[in-house]
């Protein structure tokens, strides 16, 4: 029999015991759907409840059900917060210009080969990836130097989450897809242009390094 302090008090439909173990995932990193799929379909299950959950903690949920990846971010300073507002709990983080070009470079490489109509996944050799580069280089680039960059700027891509190397093939990666939530479409209109300040930037530092 049902009191009436019983149907005043419902147990809350999903418990923050039963969200922490989702929560602490989503704080680590990148979910894909592809490499932990019960959490996924837990995370689809529970997500307005793990909206509200980290709401306190200035995070928002950012899911694409469609490409199969979920991350938090720090929700966007609103004009009306004061300087004291609560503290950023996932960081910015500055990439160098090498990096910066690179991930500009995969993404534009990315949004070719879904207008092409192709694979939707986009699979590259290192050498590829050497091409991309290589004409925002200065003719004559020392080339042992120029793949030392590479491999170092992937590596940090890598750890950034954008790309991951095929178990099968280390010199090859995959561009994943959740590159398209931080190099969005108004970036890409605006690609052309940052291209031109990248090979100014790296004419300057030519010319630094020749002086």
């Amino acid at each position: 029999m049902t009191t009436p302090i019983d149907a005043q008090t419902p147990r809350p439909a999903t418990a923050p015991g039963e969200l922490s173990p989702l929560v602490v995932t989503l704080l680590k990193g990148v979910l894909y759907e592809e490499e932990n799929t019960a959490l996924w379909n837990v995370l689809l299950n529970m997500q307005a409840g793990v909206r509200d959950y980290i709401s306190v903690l200035g995070l928002e949920l950012i899911l694409d059900e469609a490409e199969g990846y979920a991350f938090l971010r720090s929700r966007a300073a609103g004009e009306e917060e004061s300087q004291d507002s609560m503290p950023r709990l996932v960081a910015r983080r500055q990439l160098s210009y090498p990096v910066s070009l690179l991930l500009a470079l995969l993404r534009k490489k990315l949004a070719e080969s879904d207008a092409g109509g192709g694979d939707t996944r986009l699979i590259l050799s290192r050498e590829e990836v050497v091409e991309l580069i290589r004409i925002f280089l200065p003719a004559g680039s020392n080339e042992v130097k120029l793949i030392d960059q590479v491999d170092a700027s992937l590596n940090k891509i890598a750890e950034l989450g954008f790309i991951r190397r095929l178990r099968n093939d280390k010199q090859t990666i995959e561009v994943r897809r959740i590159i398209k939530a931080f190099v969005d479409a108004q970036w890409l209109a605006d690609f052309d242009h940052r291209l031109d300040e990248y090979r100014q930037l790296s004419r300057k530092s030519t010319e630094e390094t020749d002086g």
